[in-house]
């Protein structure tokens, strides 16, 4: 089995990633061949709408897959990171700007990588096993993949919360906090899809939608503005720190295991993106704090902590998650000159 079926099936063209094995992580060549399609799909007048979703019980996309990028910055080559973030960001503008209805089905994990493919999507549909998140500053990197944008779209201050923090997302969260638009059973997906590929009628996924899942994020909105409402990092764990809240005592223990420099420029992308509100700054601002990471190190230590090693016990460039200044974070996205994102390919 390839790691990516991509066919015309009726009225639709499907997008089914085939590596459930390894949660359906993304590799360069299916981001690859998802990007050499879409154009022609836009084109085509026989395609009415996409279908995208995954083979497996456990995950839509849990990410990217990082083994051959961590291999690369052993040996001291972030070019491999670089280029594949570069193409990855392209497809994701893609999706983000595509002309025909595109329906996303995301069972289980859709984490990272996987929210820059269904997340983007027009018609996001979610079920009970439904978990999704952008982890990155755990392993050292930025919300990225256009998620910025997500979260600054997001009720008031829960964009800073999701990323900073890094906290899964129910079905019922994820609708609130509009990565996802439609709750449906998952028994029901099968013959959805089927009634889309012989009608290519979208607005049978509103038919068929059940009331959104209460969500917690929901019920925690005072909290979550009240305490991520600052203008930086630290004004938020000043607050939670001088708090002896349930909430407080929970977003602490959240923050703690992650990168202090990603998690400082999470909070500022998630800004800018507010003011910004579009898909190619957002991302172009992601590339750059990325591509300065892929030397900076907690991206490598985070890896190496998380998923090779394993000991989950990260020696961050910074001691503490207050200790990068604003200037740091600035730096990161200074413009990038001649490596600047160019999104053009996508076309």
């Amino acid at each position: 089995m390839s790691d990516i079926d991509i066919r015309k099936s009726g009225r639709v063209g499907r997008i089914t990633l085939t590596r459930p094995d390894a949660l359906n992580a993304l590799t360069l060549e299916m981001v690859e061949a998802i990007s050499a399609t879409l154009p022609l799909w836009a084109k085509d007048d026989d395609i009415a709408m996409l279908v995208i979703d995954a083979a497996g019980e456990k995950a839509f996309c849990a990410g990217g897959d990082i083994a051959d990028i961590y291999a690369a910055l052993v040996a001291g080559d972030p070019s491999v990171a670089r280029d594949f973030w570069r193409a990855e960001y392209r497809m994701n503008a893609t999706v983000f700007d595509f002309p025909k209805p595109v329906a996303s089905f995301m069972k289980g994990y859709t984490m990272g990588g996987g929210v820059g493919v269904g997340c983007h999507a027009s018609h996001r549909v979610v079920c009970a096993s439904s978990q999704i998140a952008m982890p990155e500053v755990s392993i050292g990197l930025v919300p990225d993949v256009g998620g910025s944008l997500l979260l600054a779209r997001a009720p008031g201050r829960v964009g800073e919360y999701l990323g900073c923090t890094g906290a899964r997302m129910t079905a019922g969260d994820a609708i609130f906090a509009g990565f996802a638009d439609y709750f449906i059973d998952e028994p029901l997906w099968p013959d959805l899809i089927e009634t889309l590929e012989e009608t290519g009628d979208w607005e049978a996924i509103d038919h068929l939608a059940g009331a959104a899942p209460t969500s917690d994020l929901e019920s925690q909105l005072s909290d979550i503005n009240e305490f991520f409402g600052g203008e930086r990092l630290r004004d938020t764990l000043t607050m939670l720190r001088a708090s002896q809240s349930e909430f407080a005592r929970e977003a602490l223990k959240k923050l703690a295991r992650n990168a202090p420099l990603a998690t400082c420029g999470a909070m500022e992308l998630v800004h800018r993106a507010r003011v910004r509100y579009r898909i190619d700054e957002a991302l172009r601002g992601e590339f750059r704090f990325a591509y300065r990471l892929a030397e900076q190190g907690d991206f490598q230590e985070g890896i190496r902590a998380a998923i090779i090693d394993r000991d989950r016990a990260p020696k961050w460039a910074h001691a503490a998650l207050e200790d990068p200044t604003a200037m740091e974070v600035a730096s990161m996205l200074f413009p990038l000159g001649a490596h600047e994102l160019s999104l053009e390919e996508t076309a």
